[in-house]
């Protein structure tokens, strides 16, 4: 579904055709009629294919396509440049070039090209060179930023375009068309409808009717990349929660596993213990030893001296020996003085 209604169709001048001498015969069953030799544009079966074209563009944009908007007239340009940049996509609204979807390695190279002189510049080197060379770059990136500035970010072939003018566009279609892409336009009273795959009748010139056009295409994109972003962040939380499912899984098999590898402990039975009552201790009373038997085992003032005696150390042999020695000496010296 689609917010604008057929009043404002009629408001915005979708209605309006070209003179008939431009009139292109494979337009003619979206016509509703003809008055003062301009064709009038049927708004009912505009509303129908802007309603399919949109849906189309919604379930592109959630299926994650990639989507080029090309509007190079002079009316268009800033109104699918800000378009696009709002939703992120690629656009080409100063000039079509040659190539752009059939010689898409001469492309990249150009990309690259200002990628790399847009580098060089915020590095400081266009101040080392000399003036004219410097003036040259400068030329050189303005130009390639003019051309490419919408098709920066392009890493491969598109999937869909989105065509303002389909007449004027004609070459990028064909290319289009080449490279097995899907179209989408605005065809007007003197375009041929059967190259697109969602033509939708309008009036392709006025600003006002280009605005409401441009605005259904923005809202039915954005709404694809809503619920894109939605599905992506469900399918995350999913896949988190098939993660810690799947761990505690292993988790709960592995205590299983160690379960069945640990024996079981071993159960020890009680051992029955008799409880023998105590016997009753009657007190130890000592003997009483008589007086004669104490005093018979005393020993006698004798045998205690001769016990001191046997105990004292008995005397050096080095001393003996002195002895001797002094009195052999002492006989010597009598013989001599006899």
């Amino acid at each position: 579904m689609i917010n604008a209604t057929l009043k404002d169709f009629l408001e915005s001048g979708l209605y309006f055709g070209h003179p008939s001498k431009q009139f292109d015969p494979r337009m003619k069953p979206f016509i509703f009629g003809k008055r003062q030799g301009i064709y009038i544009i049927d708004l009912e079966k505009t509303k129908t294919c802007l309603e399919n074209a949109c849906e189309f563009l919604k379930e592109s944009a959630r299926e994650g396509k990639k989507i080029i908007i090309v509007g190079t007239k002079r009316q268009a340009r800033e109104l699918v440049k800000s378009t696009a940049e709002g939703l992120g996509v690629l656009f080409m609204a100063n000039r079509w070039l040659g190539g752009t979807l059939t010689n898409f390695q001469t492309m990249k190279k150009r990309i690259d090209r200002l990628n790399d002189l847009e580098s060089k510049e915020a590095s400081g080197v266009f101040e080392k060179l000399t003036k004219k060379d410097a003036s040259t770059a400068r030329k050189e990136k303005d130009r390639l930023m003019r051309n490419l500035e919408g098709v920066r970010k392009l890493d491969r072939i598109p999937d869909i375009m989105l065509v303002i003018d389909t007449r004027k566009e004609e070459n990028a279609i064909r290319e289009a068309k080449k490279m097995g892409m899907q179209i989408v336009g605005v065809v007007d009273t003197n375009s041929n409808p059967t190259l697109l795959d969602y033509p939708i009748p309008a009036n392709d010139d006025g600003i006002k009717g280009l605005r409401l056009l441009l605005a259904e295409f923005g809202a039915a994109i954005q709404s694809g990349q809503e619920e894109k972003a939605l599905l992506n962040k469900e399918a995350a939380q999913k896949k988190e929660e098939a993660a810690a499912k799947e761990l505690a899984e292993k988790k709960a098999e592995n205590e299983k596993k160690k379960e069945k590898e640990t024996p079981p402990p071993e159960t020890i039975k009680p051992v029955p213990v008799q409880i023998v009552a105590a016997k009753e201790i009657k007190p130890v009373v000592p003997e009483e030893v008589p007086v004669e038997a104490v005093v018979a085992k005393e020993e006698k003032p004798e045998e205690v001296e001769k016990k001191k005696t046997a105990d004292k150390p008995r005397p050096r042999p080095r001393i003996r020996a002195k002895i001797r020695r002094t009195t052999t000496a002492k006989k010597v010296v009598s013989k001599t003085k006899k």
